[in-house]
């Protein structure tokens, strides 16, 4: 992960579904194929269904896995009020969502912990001796952000008392805005760069492309708006040449998408995030390898982020 010892796995397990659209069961059965695969990162936040990501992964340690056989990544920064999701990055609730997470999770560290949004309302220096905290007292081994813009994520790395080791940023084909700024300044200061949705939120699967399914994240009404930004205009064009491509190399279009993301600079690891097992099934089934030059080089042309 960027300049630090902390190893980790081309590809890891998103679990923001779990707890919600993903009961108990169906996570267990994902994770012991992850794990049968030889996955080892388990990326989840205190945000995610409200806690409950976080408890199903700690009733999993110990009984499916032993602790120290899985990297695990999670966040905080994000805060239920009155209802509502609002950001919070001030130490306080920084190192109240931390003690939290570490009891949900029932364990005595998180591998990686990292701000899960940046927040006006709370100066950086503050934000960030949350993480000094942490990494002091044993709580987290190694910090870092996420969601943070190029000039965000280089000034908290050159005022950071601990070194922050990774940035959290969603890339894909359809999504390539981290190049401008966010990617650069990873690589040039340290940072490994988890990059989040490398399948377009699920388009780049190819599912989309004859419509809605009624049981697809885009199907339901929670994750409509999550997904419908994705399926038209210069995204659809994307997603179509990406098949097209697919198809000459005799691939499933979710394999040339990850090995296309995975190939590029800066990027330690893709998280992918599927909702059933299914799912899971067909990105482990796939094998992200790399991708001829012409192929690669009409994928940059036509996904290019417009100027």
């Amino acid at each position: 992960m960027g300049n630090s010892g902390l190893k980790v796995p081309h590809l890891s397990l998103g679990t923001m579904t779990w707890g919600d659209t993903t009961d108990e069961e169906h996570a267990a059965i994902m994770l012991r194929a992850y794990l049968e695969a030889g996955g080892t990162l388990l990326d989840t936040a205190a945000a995610y269904a409200d806690g409950a990501s976080e408890a199903i992964i700690g009733a999993f340690l110990g009984e499916l896995v032993p602790r120290q056989e899985v990297t695990i990544v999670s966040k905080a920064g994000i805060v239920r009020h009155h209802g509502a999701r609002e950001l919070d990055a001030s130490r306080g609730a920084m190192l109240r969502s931390l003690d939290a997470s570490l009891a949900r999770l029932g364990t005595e560290y998180l591998d990686l912990w990292l701000v899960d949004c940046w927040d006006d309302n709370v100066p950086l220096e503050e934000t960030l001796s949350a993480l000094e905290f942490a990494v002091g007292s044993g709580r987290a081994r190694y910090v870092g952000v996420s969601n943070y813009s190029g000039w965000q994520l280089a000034r908290a790395i050159s005022i950071s008392a601990v070194p922050l080791v990774a940035v959290q940023s969603e890339y894909s084909l359809l999504k390539r805005t981290a190049e401008r700024e966010v990617i650069p300044a990873a690589r040039a200061l340290g940072a490994g760069v988890m990059a989040w949705s490398p399948l377009g939120r699920g388009v780049l699967t190819g599912k989309y492309r004859g419509g809605v399914p009624a049981d697809s994240r885009g199907g339901s009404e929670a994750g409509a708006a999550y997904v419908e930004p994705y399926l038209s205009g210069r995204s659809a064009r994307i997603t179509e040449a990406l098949a097209t491509a697919a198809r000459g190399l005799d691939i499933p279009a979710l394999e040339l998408a990850l090995g296309w993301a995975l190939d590029q600079p800066g990027i330690a690891t893709a998280v992918v995030g599927p909702r059933t097992p299914a799912q899971l099934h067909q990105i482990l089934a796939a094998a992200p390898k790399r991708i001829p030059g012409e192929i690669a080089s009409a994928l940059d042309d036509i996904s290019a982020t417009p100027a």
